[in-house]
């Protein structure tokens, strides 16, 4: 092993660093699935468009965490109690792109409360911009780390495709 194959030890101020690019699409594709699946599911009677959003809020925030928290534990390091810390309010700092995903379907689903918008439409609506919402995700993150135009829009539609699944699965479920 050369010098340059080897691993570079961290000092211990070293934080793990911000997520960029990849790494948003990572959680911009799961909030958006999970949002959508969630959007999917929480069809009760009567219709209950404010407990549904807070439901996909705190499924998101939940989900965040956990998901924040098994990085922080998988990747665990030596140090003082204090740096743990800072490198697991890192982690899970790191997983706001997911709870923004959901962020559409939070706000869809309030505004349907607030104007009375019935729950078929509210979800198919919800499920469709979700589904464009993954096409989008997939393609800027795609062109932003170096795709070219063609290759993001095919990535893009890789996405929007899970999308599209979860709209098949509404429909035979239902």
């Amino acid at each position: 092993m050369n010098a340059e194959q080897s691993p570079q030890p961290q000092s211990p101020q070293h934080l793990p660093a911000p997520r960029r690019g990849a790494d948003w699409m990572f959680g911009g594709v799961y909030g958006t699935v999970l949002a959508s699946g969630l959007l999917a599911a929480l069809d009760q009677k009567p219709y209950t468009p404010f407990y549904d959003a807070s439901w996909v809020a705190v499924t998101a925030a939940a989900a965040a965490a956990a998901h924040g928290y098994s990085h922080h534990m998988a990747s665990h390091r030596d140090g003082s109690v204090g740096r743990r810390w800072r490198i697991l309010a890192r982690a899970l700092w790191n997983e706001w792109p997911m709870i923004a995903a959901t962020l559409p379907t939070v706000l869809l689903l309030v505004l349907a409360g607030l104007i009375g918008w019935e729950s078929y439409g509210v979800t198919a609506v919800g499920l469709g911009l979700n589904t464009a919402l993954l096409f989008a995700w997939g393609s800027f993150v795609a062109i932003r780390v170096g795709y070219r135009l063609r290759s993001a829009l095919l990535i893009g539609l890789a996405d929007a495709t899970i999308g599209l699944a979860i709209i098949v699965a509404n429909a035979v479920i239902k």
